[in-house]
């Protein structure tokens, strides 16, 4: 078990004295100094899991060591400790990216409460850190990160099923980071030295993807003034990520039917057969098997490709994954942006926690890249968030389902799914036809709403 190292700067004696005796526990190691400067010092020479800081010091301020350690030390989790005469100061001192803050006279209960919520977060930024290396040791999966249970099932069945030349499908929600795990087992696996090839079904006309998939010889149909290689000659030796595959017409599914069965194919207007010596990676957003059941999606396609399903969860049954994405975001585009933003307030991140995230980790992504290029210094504040993330309090005007259950009971998936469709319909005539316009009515990104309209057959 890792010993923990904290670092008190108080220049009151008792005070001091205090912290030390509260905070003095089996698998800790604390230092305590007497002004800001001498725990700077301290801090460089040896750096701490946590810092706690009174704010007034002779020498160097609390606010100024804090400043410094989010600047130089941005990973730091601080506590900072004020008087009740100091509470704006202490409100700086979060703007400033302090973990939390106590106020004067030193309670042994509230200070306890403090850091050990403080070194909790401490050991869960330490624990991600030590199992993404831990997977890198054999396996580099890049950008996925996750800490929660669920994640540890994801990383599990992609380190069995990389070495391996077997079909993957991928379910997942849009968002959730397929693509990522798609390369991922493609880099792990013996075909990483052949290419990844990634074809987007529901992104290519229908009338172009067969030309996309297979290629065609010139003059095969109008327009075809020259020839053209498929994306699956493309993979040769390699792998090809069919994302969306939901998506895929009834014709092409018999077309790939084919090429998965007999490892060939031909081009459009060829004669010539192909071999395909490729490893096919499907992902979707949809339920197959469902689709199978409303013929929307050939059986014995499902049963070739739904060989090794894996799932990824989506962001709002992964919470407590958030507060390390969070993190690893800030940093990215605070590197790449160049902003000096140290973290969240703990207000903000707090709203950010029961925000339900319908765009999953891309959301997040991309709320964070606005957050650090808009603020562009200090810490993100709950004020700095969008309408819809600070919005958590309950909707006073939300729909309300007048239903009532027979004494025989009934199927809760069925009432649930009629009433979903049910909301979308609605929102697309208030909308008036502007799927855009009704994906914002219902608080969803516009690619998720279009992907429940086709679900249910909403034309």
């Amino acid at each position: 078990m890792k010993k923990f190292r904290i670092l008190i700067a108080e220049d009151n004696v008792l005070n001091r004295e205090n912290l030390v005796e509260i905070l003095s526990e089996e698998g800790r190691e604390i230092v305590a100094c007497s002004d800001g400067k001498e725990a700077m010092e301290a801090f460089v020479h040896r750096q701490y899991d946590l810092v706690v800081t009174d704010l007034k010091m002779p020498h160097m301020s609390g606010l100024e060591l804090l400043k410094f350690l989010k600047e130089r030390y941005p990973e730091t989790v601080v506590v900072v400790i004020t008087g009740y005469a100091s509470v704006s100061s202490a409100v700086e001192a979060m703007k400033l990216g302090a973990f939390d803050y106590i106020t004067k006279p030193i309670k042994d209960d509230r200070v306890k409460l403090s850091l050990q919520r403080a070194l909790s977060f401490a050991q869960l930024k330490d624990e991600n850190e030590a199992l993404k290396d831990q997977l890198r040791d054999k396996f580099d999966f890049g950008k996925i990160i996750g800490y929660s249970s669920c994640m540890h099932s994801v990383f599990a069945a992609m380190k069995k099923v990389a070495v391996t030349d077997s079909t993957v499908i991928i379910y997942g929600e849009s968002g959730t980071g397929k693509e990522l795990v798609a390369r991922a087992l493609h880099f792990n696996s013996e075909r990483r030295a052949g290419p990844l090839i990634t074809v987007n079904c529901g992104a290519i006309p229908e009338e172009l993807l067969e030309s996309e998939m297979f290629g065609h010889e010139k003059g095969a149909f109008t327009g075809a003034i020259r020839s053209r290689t498929g994306r699956f000659e493309l993979a040769q030796g390699g792998s090809i990520f069919l994302d969306e595959i939901g998506d895929m017409s009834p014709s092409l599914q018999v077309k790939l039917l084919r090429v998965i069965q007999e490892k060939q194919f031909e081009k459009i207007g060829g004669v010539k057969t192909v071999d395909a010596d490729v490893r096919i990676i499907a992902a979707t957003n949809q339920n197959l098997e469902q689709a199978v059941k409303e013929k929307r999606f050939r059986e014995d396609l499902f049963y070739r490709i739904n060989v090794i399903p894996i799932y990824l969860p989506p962001l709002r049954e992964r919470k407590e994954d958030i507060p390390v994405l969070i993190e690893y975001f800030i940093d990215v585009f605070r590197k790449s942006k160049n902003k000096n933003i140290y973290g969240l307030t703990k207000d903000a991140a707090e709203l950010m926690l029961r925000y339900q995230w319908p765009g999953n980790v891309r959301e997040l992504q991309n709320v964070i890249e606005m957050l650090v290029v808009m603020k562009g210094s200090g810490s993100i504040d709950a004020e700095d968030l969008p309408d819809k993330i600070r919005a958590h309090e309950v909707i006073k005007n939300t729909v309300k389902a007048d239903v009532q259950i027979p004494d025989n009971g009934f199927d809760i998936n069925i009432v649930m799914s009629d009433f979903e469709k049910d909301l979308l319909i609605k929102a697309l005539k208030k909308a008036g036809g502007i799927k855009n316009k009704a994906a914002k009515l219902l608080n969803l990104n516009r690619t998720t709403y279009v992907e429940k309209l086709k679900r249910y057959q909403i034309h």
